[in-house]
């Protein structure tokens, strides 16, 4: 895919989600900070393109089940909204024309996000660093917790350099 269509196309998923989400700017501005995070450290590690669609798309909707696991179960909790996320993202992208292997990928990803053992590639492992860069601040974590995340989880020279950059 052309740069230029990748590029309008991941517009459209960022415009879904804003429709989705609205009012509730703070879970708009989550999506925003994650997908920064994530877009630029998947190009500072150099994912190939493909890669890079799935994780900027994945990083827009990583989050999307939060709505209806707290209409539903009265909590934000990640098993919520893994649980929850994959079905809503599913129809949104399909609305959107990606291919099924595609889908497959982000679904995947975000039926797993908050489950880190099942890592099992780069897109994901950047969606999840990226999504502790703002949960971070966001808590308010001590740095006792931000040094824990920084050796359990992070493993990318980007993400690594950030958290050390911008908590440590």
């Amino acid at each position: 895919m052309k740069e230029v269509e990748r590029v309008k196309k991941i517009g459209y998923v960022i415009d879904e989600a804003i429709g989705y989400f609205t009012p509730d700017i703070s879970r708009i501005n989550h999506l925003f900070k994650v997908y920064s995070y994530a877009k630029t450290i998947g190009e500072m590690e150099n994912l190939d393109e493909k890669m890079q669609e799935i994780l900027e798309v994945t990083a827009v909707l990583h989050d999307i089940g939060i709505k209806v696991s707290e209409e539903k179960y009265q909590s934000s909790a990640g098993c919520y909204q893994e649980i929850e996320g994959p079905g809503i993202a599913r129809k949104i992208l399909e609305q959107l024309g990606y291919d099924e292997v595609f889908i497959e990928r982000v679904c995947y990803i975000i039926a797993h996000h908050h489950t880190y053992h099942e890592i099992d590639g780069l897109d994901f492992q950047i969606l999840v660093e990226a999504d502790f860069l703002v949960n971070i601040d966001e808590d308010q974590m001590s740095k006792e917790a931000i040094q824990s995340i920084k050796e359990k989880i992070f493993k990318t020279r980007t993400g690594i350099n950030y958290i050390n950059y911008l908590y440590l």
